[in-house]
């Protein structure tokens, strides 16, 4: 059906190799850092891999988009420039932004993504970038079903979402945390990720609530189980999150999503997959064995659910794997279904803190760990590092094939091969002799199959000849992988990237007054402001010297319904006039927008 609507399957690249693993293992697209200017600082890459990973995406009409999602200052604004006519000649399929600098420069005919930094959250904001020519929104992680029902309904952009992956406490883009309390700016892709820290939660007159605890780490989102609410709701990427995460998280997180969204498509005539190829995989994904601190479905359902956090650990607790049922000197038994093996990674909470061990060795569930701990029956024990899994995702044998067919005849007293991918075809001639044996069409097609390590598999060798021909072993390999090169390099010219134009609109920015949460970093974008009629206040917090009595975090998690004191729940904590959360480094003032479900954090120095 040539109305269908492609859905997309979009992985993280922390550089080439990982780029290709992700398509490998089903990823319809792959998103990169660039040399500079990536939200991922850590994750940089040269326009040369850069070109490697989309000569090899675009094999399967796999997509390459570049991220260029920090704020610009003003010295930087050629080099950004300079860059994305490297990466648009290295044969990147679009850029993501946040600097609105961007949509102001003289740019090569790509498309542009509207990063989740860019804080696409109002319908008002992302209706006026699609005007501006935005090709697609990545949306606010806050949002809900029934918001990005409505977004989808006034507007005609792609509408990509986070299905799986670490969350940011605060909306995207409106996180100045790290900048105030480190000088290293999330906005500028160096967030050291304040909020994974512990807290003191205090209240009005000083006393500690809550006391050394990660108040502000969430849990992982996982939304494997809304992908059909979220394609019906109009969403058409789904993002996994990950760039610094390890390619062991990449196979399996891809693999498990691939899988997921076939069986979905599978029943859903008007939709199809993005990319091309077929995946066969090596081993059966399982999210939960891969890092996470325990799922969330986050604000997909509801407008202010609880037990967002993880208060006990920012790190990976795994999968639940049983409690403990006995002990006996520091040996332990578990009660599992689960197949624990030495070398494994067992971790449980002590009270205070995540404690984790080896094991040594395991016999009938009694577990022998490598260090002495104190235990408590019934205690929750969970695997953060499947030995056994790692080992079978380090073996890499899951591969995505391209399917062809062959089709071979005589013409002119030479063997001509054709060799065919959907609507795109080749041709390679042969020498060859005249033979007896009918076994030679045999032999022949069974070597035209072998296609080793390329990209393609072979359906099909069709021998459209009257009589047996001969060709040495060598001839037939020589042809095939002629041909196959041919193919290749047809498939790869024949591959079509599209185009973005930037529009010049009458219409004004739908917010008038802009403080330093818009971010503005240079003079461009104060002249894309100005230019739709804004009034700019401030600029970008990174660059304003007073620091003081500033909201640097906005966040819909809320810590009194994280903890059971929301009023709208019925708690009465109307003689609580604040909440103040502190550690050794900052402290912050809480102010919470009830009405709205949002709270604030605010420096208090």
């Amino acid at each position: 059906m040539n109305n269908q609507t492609a859905i997309e399957l979009l992985a993280p690249a922390k550089n080439v190799e990982y780029g290709q693993v992700a398509i490998r293992y089903g990823a319809d697209a792959v998103y990169i850092g660039a040399s500079k200017f990536g939200a991922r600082s850590s994750a940089g890459n040269s326009l040369a891999d850069i070109e490697k990973l989309c000569r090899y995406a675009h094999l399967f009409n796999a997509k390459v988009y570049a991220t260029i999602n920090t704020i610009l200052y003003e010295n930087e604004l050629p080099l950004a420039r300079k860059l994305v006519y490297g990466l648009y000649d290295a044969g990147i399929d679009a850029i993501i932004i946040q600097d609105v600098a961007l949509l102001m420069m003289d740019l090569p005919p790509l498309r542009i993504f509207a990063s989740t930094q860019m804080h696409n959250y109002e319908l008002e904001k992302i209706k006026f970038f699609e005007k501006i020519g935005i090709d697609r929104f990545i949306l606010a992680r806050e949002l809900s079903l029934n918001q990005i029902k409505e977004i989808r309904k006034n507007t005609r952009a792609e509408l990509e979402f986070f299905v799986h992956g670490a969350l940011c406490v605060s909306l995207s883009g409106r996180c100045y945390a790290s900048a105030h309390a480190t000088g290293f700016s999330g906005n500028r892709g160096e967030c050291k990720q304040i909020c994974r820290l512990k807290y003191d939660l205090l209240d009005d007159k000083g006393n500690t609530i809550i006391s050394q605890k990660h108040l502000l780490s969430l849990k992982d989102l996982s939304l494997a189980d809304y992908l059909e609410k979220l394609i019906d709701a109009g969403i058409s990427s789904f993002k996994i999150e990950g760039r610094l995460k390890d390619i062991n998280y990449v196979k399996n997180i891809t693999a498990y999503y691939r899988k997921k969204i076939d069986e979905l498509l599978s029943n859903k005539h008007n939709y199809k997959k993005s990319s091309q190829g077929n995946v066969y995989l090596a081993f059966e994904p399982k999210p939960e064995r891969s890092f996470n601190r325990g799922f969330t479905t986050y604000f997909i359902d509801e407008n202010n659910p609880s037990s967002l956090a993880n208060f006990e650990t920012p790190k990976s607790i795994g999968q639940f794997i049983g409690l403990v049922s006995d002990i006996k000197q520091n040996k332990i038994k578990v009660q599992t279904t689960e197949q624990i093996h030495s070398a494994d990674g067992l971790c449980f909470y002590d009270g205070h803190n995540l404690v984790g061990f080896l094991v040594n060795k395991v016999e009938n569930n009694w577990i022998n760990p490598n260090k002495k701990l104190k235990f408590k029956i019934g205690t929750k024990l969970y695997r953060n590092q499947d030995y056994e899994f790692e080992k079978l995702l380090a073996k890499d044998e899951t591969v995505r094939k391209l399917p062809i067919d062959i089709h071979i005849r005589i013409n002119q007293n030479k063997l001509l091969a054709k060799a065919t991918f959907g609507e795109i075809s080749v041709e390679q001639l042969a020498d060859f002799e005249y033979s007896c044996n009918i076994k030679q069409l045999k032999i022949i097609e069974n070597q035209l199959k072998k296609t080793n390590n390329t990209v393609f598999e072979v359906n099909n060798v069709f021998l459209n000849i009257n009589q047996p021909v001969f060709l040495k072993l060598s001839e037939i390999n020589s042809l095939r992988r002629e041909l196959l090169e041919k193919l290749e390099s047809k498939i790869l010219s024949s591959y079509k990237r599209f185009a973005s134009k930037i529009n010049q609109i009458s219409e004004k920015y739908p917010f008038e007054q802009l403080d330093y949460m818009e971010n503005i970093s240079n003079s461009l974008a104060e002249k894309f402001y100005l230019t739709y009629g804004a009034n700019i206040r401030q600029k970008a917090f990174e660059l304003i010297d007073d620091k003081r009595n500033k909201v640097v975090m906005i966040t819909k998690y809320c810590l009194k319904k994280e903890i059971g004191e929301c009023p709208k729940d019925g708690f009465n904590n109307k003689y609580i006039k604040k909440y103040v959360l502190r550690n050794k480094f900052s402290a912050y003032e809480l102010e919470f927008d009830c009405i709205n479900c949002f709270m604030k954090l605010r420096t208090t120095d």
